[in-house]
């Protein structure tokens, strides 16, 4: 079956080729002679490596290898330069080569999500034009500084890791728009998450977290992404809120929309319910302790409480 696609695909001087989910153990020989192929996909089969052929594909710009048998980057991807796309999804992974991945200079888009990958190697940097990474359910125990070099990087997703930081130099990733690290052992974050100006979205459900960074970042989630009805009636019932938002150094208790970007056991004030506080909010300081997931996830409670030092 793959055999028949692969001569139909060269009697069209095709531009596509699709051979997902054959069982494929092997790349037939002859895909490496469709030489305009920009795309191919080789996901859903049980492939270990990529023959020597695929080489002379020059204008490849795509290739998915997701749920296939790599326990590491084939050897061939260092040829194919023009890459822009490549997914490596539930794979084997453990290492990922330098000397291959330093050459996939134009590379946009890349995923590495469901492999077993440890660490990620400083030459990472290298993939200058890189926006979008993706490595998600892996045993990443922490991420290279060099990492922070990616200029373009806009979005950054490292959830269901065993990260217990974040590198101080990420402030340099000025074009990131979306950072995702739920699901860590992360206790704390760093004062540089102040720095990304671009940042919309901003996941760390599911970490240790007890204090959050300046003021700054907390102010503009609060009030950029909280601008629906619900918030609005919440600053008109409760005045003492506004003063509250004022002092954002305290970090706000979040509404269930705003969940996913903030912290999962958080809510914004229900009207129904009453904000807490242990101190004045004109003695707030520029810190703000976090009631626990534990607090939050027990039952009984009448409102979400927030604690400062």
């Amino acid at each position: 079956m793959a055999d028949s696609l692969v001569l139909r695909a060269l009697r069209g001087n095709a531009r596509q080729l699709d051979l997902s989910g054959k069982k494929l153990k092997r790349v037939p020989k002859a895909v490496g002679r469709l030489l305009e192929l920009n795309r191919l996909q080789l996901k859903n089969n049980q492939l270990s490596n990529l023959p020597a052929e695929l080489q002379a594909l020059g204008n490849l710009t795509e290739l998915n290898l997701g749920n296939n048998s790599f326990e590491e980057l084939p050897e061939v991807l260092k040829h194919l330069r023009q890459l822009k796309k490549l997914h490596l999804f539930d794979n084997k992974l453990e290492t990922l080569s330098p000397s291959v991945l330093e050459w996939l200079e134009n590379l946009v888009f890349l995923n590495l999500n469901n492999n077993k990958l440890r660490a990620l190697p400083e030459e990472i940097y290298r993939l200058a034009k890189l926006k979008f990474l993706t490595v998600s359910n892996n045993q990443l125990e922490s991420i290279p500084s060099k990492l922070c070099l990616l200029q373009k990087l806009c979005e950054l997703q490292l959830a269901h890791n065993k990260l217990k930081s974040l590198p101080h130099d990420i402030g340099y990733l000025t074009n990131l728009k979306k950072l995702s690290v739920p699901r860590n052992q992360i206790q704390e974050l760093p004062e540089e998450l102040c720095m990304l100006r671009n940042l919309k979205v901003l996941d760390v459900a599911g970490n240790q977290l007890h204090i959050f960074p300046t003021k700054e970042i907390t102010a503009r989630y609060i009030m950029n992404e909280l601008k629906d009805d619900s918030f609005n009636k919440a600053l008109k019932y409760y005045p003492e809120a506004r003063k509250i938002l004022g002092h954002a150094s305290l970090c706000a208790v979040c509404k269930n929309s705003f969940l996913s970007i903030w912290l999962e056991c958080v809510s914004f004030v229900d009207l129904t319910q009453k904000i807490s506080i242990t101190s004045a909010a004109h003695i707030v300081p520029i810190r703000a302790l976090l009631c626990s997931y534990k607090c939050f996830n027990e039952s009984g409670h009448q409102f979400y409480g927030i604690a400062v030092p």
